[in-house]
């Protein structure tokens, strides 16, 4: 199980750690709400790799056959390996090449909710989350939970149903006792 696991885990990290920086690197060209939009989509192309990775363990290790289980399993051991590329990734792009990036995103918003029509004591309070956002992000560990967090539930929603699609059980009216 754990070269599937690392092979795919691998790919998949490689492809959202990949597209984690394209999509930054392109973030004032196509500003943030299209950044989230390439950055979950690619997340859900990334963990394709989740489908392709419990089939290749029933097919080439389990012998042609999986429980719901193992594939589960099979799936979420991938979505931890690949969102841990992705925050390795991202720990190093923050600290090293956008640690302005909170100071940013909170410019956009704020500037979304004034265009939106927010009034100053709406943008007083925006002002004032971000902040202590702001604080708690430089907290490592706070950082990496947060991150962990964007990518975890798209791997976790495609790992349950690629194991109910590709579960297989023996046939138990050729089996043989």
């Amino acid at each position: 199980m754990g070269k599937t696991i690392v092979r795919f885990g691998l790919i998949a990290g490689a492809i959202l750690s990949a597209m984690l920086l394209l999509t930054l690197a392109l973030t004032d060209q196509v500003g943030f709400e299209y950044g989230a939009l390439i950055g979950y989509t690619t997340m859900v192309l990334a963990f394709l790799m989740i489908y392709f990775g419990i089939r290749s363990y029933r097919d080439t290790v389990a012998g042609g056959q999986i429980g719901f289980g193992r594939a589960l399993l099979v799936g979420l051991l991938i979505t931890l390996l690949s969102s841990a590329c992705y925050v390795a990734t991202w720990q190093v792009v923050y600290h090293q090449f956008a640690p302005d990036f909170i100071e940013k995103y909170t410019a956009y918003e704020i500037d979304k909710a004034r265009q939106g029509g927010a009034d100053d004591q709406q943008i007083a309070k925006m002002r004032q989350d971000f902040a202590e956002f702001a604080e708690l992000y430089k907290n490592p560990v706070f950082n990496i939970a947060i991150t962990f967090i964007e990518p975890l539930p798209v791997g976790v929603l495609i790992s349950l149903i690629s194991a109910g699609v590709l579960r297989r059980r023996r046939d138990p009216a050729t089996a043989t006792s």
